[in-house]
């Protein structure tokens, strides 16, 4: 058995089955979203080891490079970055495969760039993209281990909680991920 850091975190499903009515706040200067066609291991590794590394996102840094190359390639995964003078601030992953419904997987900023007005901003042009292409449902979920702002955001944002999970994370040791000190750690 891989030796594991055995975490509590509470899961929230949210969804939205309608557009937003409020118009859309503008970024600030200087940015833009690229949507990337089938970015490469070591670039979307790059994404959310950095975006995710604070808030214990491991899942895909098991993830063998083969299955994540596949999974990237798949039609109706998209992988949207925003970039700010030129650097990377953040990203998002649509997950469109159970058409109409699409399933915001990802969602974040770099570090460098949370607090500054971006993200706002950034979770609406996800949202915007989707309702742009007809979808009939919205879906995203978070937890625990995210930003505190992630949940009032993704509700601000006109998401609504449909259900909430306790789970139990084996993160494995080996990932050397740092575990946020609120999250409760199970025997």
């Amino acid at each position: 058995m891989e030796p594991v850091t055995r975490v509590a975190v509470r899961v929230s499903f949210l969804r939205s089955d309608q557009p937003p009515s409020r118009p859309p706040r503008s970024f600030p200067e200087g940015a833009q979203v690229v949507t990337l066609s089938a970015p490469s291991v070591t670039y979307y590794r790059y994404l959310y080891d950095t975006v995710g590394a604070d808030y214990l996102w491991w899942l895909r840094r098991v993830t063998p490079d083969a299955d994540l190359a596949h999974y990237l390639r798949t039609p109706g995964i998209s992988v949207h970055v925003l970039y700010v003078g030129g650097e990377p601030a953040g990203f998002y992953e649509l997950d469109a495969r159970p058409w109409p419904v699409v399933n915001l997987s990802y969602f974040g900023l770099m570090p460098g760039f949370i607090g500054r007005g971006f993200g706002g901003p950034f979770l609406r042009h996800a949202v915007d993209l989707v309702w742009r292409h007809q979808a009939r449902t919205m879906t995203l979920n978070t937890c625990t281990a995210d930003h505190p702002r992630a949940l009032p955001g993704y509700l601000a944002a006109g998401f609504s909680v449909y259900r909430e999970i306790e789970e139990v994370w084996d993160v494995p040791r080996r990932l050397g991920m740092k575990i946020p000190p609120h999250l409760p750690i199970k025997g």
